[in-house]
């Protein structure tokens, strides 16, 4: 199955999984994700209750922050910056950010690039 068909309520978990198994809270990877792509708490928490695909969050996002453009870096070994497709590009964006979390960088880094 592709991964933008798949339940956002089903994806988005193992993102706050990672992040908490390294000692991170749920409410920084919201912000993270309210940074990329513009949804509040409450948008998100919502978004875990429906039956929205991740597709549809990614496609869907309220106000895609145009500074998300310049995240670099690797993910799963692809740079995240030679991603050719807008919707893998973001979804892996929102990975490589989560990711530095889970590595110990402080918030205001990641989201202040």
């Amino acid at each position: 199955m592709d991964v933008f068909e798949m339940k956002f309520a089903k994806v988005f978990p193992l993102l706050i999984a990672k992040a908490e198994r390294k000692g991170r809270t749920r409410s920084e990877v919201y912000e993270v994700t309210k940074w990329i792509f513009g949804y509040t708490k409450q948008e998100i928490e919502a978004l875990l209750e429906s039956d929205a695909s991740y597709g549809d969050f990614i496609d869907n996002a309220p106000a895609k922050n145009p500074a998300r453009m310049t995240v670099k870096g690797r993910i799963c070994g692809i740079k995240v910056e030679d991603i050719e497709d807008s919707r893998m590009r973001d979804l892996r964006i929102l990975d490589k950010l989560v990711d530095d979390l889970a590595k110990g960088k402080e918030l205001n880094t990641i989201i202040d690039l």
